[in-house]
């Protein structure tokens, strides 16, 4: 029997992550080679995006793909959220030249504070929403924040193109293949002074330290080397890195559909790990039927408090920048 088609909402969907992703939401490779989906796209409600949106349809259409059913294409929120079963918030406002993070907070609160309340309204009953846009770790806990029908669970924010540097990284220096490379996790937040945790990472079933045998490179490379791999990109591309940003969001959402995987997810922190209670923080989950658990097994050195306090500290900063607009 075919399996009942699975609505994904995407917006900022003609942009360059939404157009890097959309292909392989439709051919299968998030939800799985036998699930029928129907694209749900929000693009801003202005001509050129929405022309630019017409086109993506076009290709998705020329594409042929077996598995996409229909296409919505709309400017508003509640016919794009009508529904849905998987809410993909790419779609944020980007950082503009001599512009202040508190400025930009504030900007991208309104837009999640919208997209909060419409997910509440009209979304299916078991509708899951992963926050890309960034500064991503807040703007999933503002949209939370708004939900009244929905559970707090039931959002959680990318910290998986992270994950998937550091384990990159960690491999490339080893020499051995990526699949080498586990546990492997990422703590706080989406930015430069995320935590990517070397200290529980193992490669081929041993300590990747003890493997790599070299704390200083771990320490004062590595770290820095993943938590500024985006602005890296952009210095060589002179883009941002939207292939691998929406490459992370199919595994993200692939492992939190794939009951035992386990993996890095920002979610409510409910002060675990030393993070502030009420700050949206990566840490390992594993997935479960119906969600997920957070796996609080990993004990913290001093050197890892150190850099979980660093990152806490900026979420709570955060945070405070935009809680007159916590609902």
């Amino acid at each position: 029997m075919a399996k009942k088609p699975i609505r994904v909402a995407v917006t900022g969907a003609a942009g360059n992550i939404g157009y890097a992703l959309l292909f392989r939401i439709a051919s299968g490779q998030m939800l799985g080679a036998d699930q029928p989906i129907i694209l749900q796209l929000l693009e801003i409600p202005v001509e050129g995006p929405q022309k630019a949106l017409k086109g993506v349809a076009m290709e998705l259409e020329d594409c042929a793909f077996p598995l996409l059913q229909d296409m919505v294409l709309t400017g508003d929120a509640d016919v794009a959220f009508k529904d849905a079963n998987w809410c993909l918030l790419v779609g944020s406002k980007p950082r503009g030249p001599g512009m202040e993070r508190a400025d930009l907070l504030k900007d991208n609160g309104k837009i999640f504070i919208a997209q909060g309340q419409s997910i509440d309204r009209v979304a299916a009953d078991d509708a899951r929403v992963a926050v890309v846009g960034n500064p991503c770790n807040t703007n999933v806990m503002i949209a939370a924040s708004q939900a009244k029908r929905l559970s707090p669970d039931r959002f959680t924010a990318m910290v998986r193109l992270d994950e998937n540097r550091g384990r990159a990284q960690l491999a490339k220096k080893a020499g051995v293949d990526i699949g080498e490379v586990s546990e492997l996790f990422i703590y706080g937040n989406h930015s430069p002074t995320m935590f990517a945790d070397f200290t529980h990472a193992k490669i081929g079933g041993k300590p990747a330290a003890e493997v790599i045998g070299d704390q200083a490179w771990l320490e004062t490379e590595y770290l820095p080397t993943v938590g500024k791999r985006g602005a890296a990109i952009i210095e060589a591309r002179g883009q941002s890195s939207a292939a691998s940003a929406a490459n992370a969001l199919v595994d993200h959402v692939r492992d939190l559909a794939t009951p035992g995987a386990v993996h890095s997810v920002a979610v409510a922190s409910h002060g675990r790990y030393g993070f502030a209670d009420g700050v949206w923080a990566g840490m390992p989950v594993r997935s479960t039927a119906s969600g997920y658990e957070v796996l609080e097994t990993y004990a913290m050195d001093d050197f890892a408090k150190s850099k979980i306090k660093i990152t806490n500290d900026e979420l709570i900063s955060e945070r405070d920048t935009v809680k007159d607009m916590l609902g």
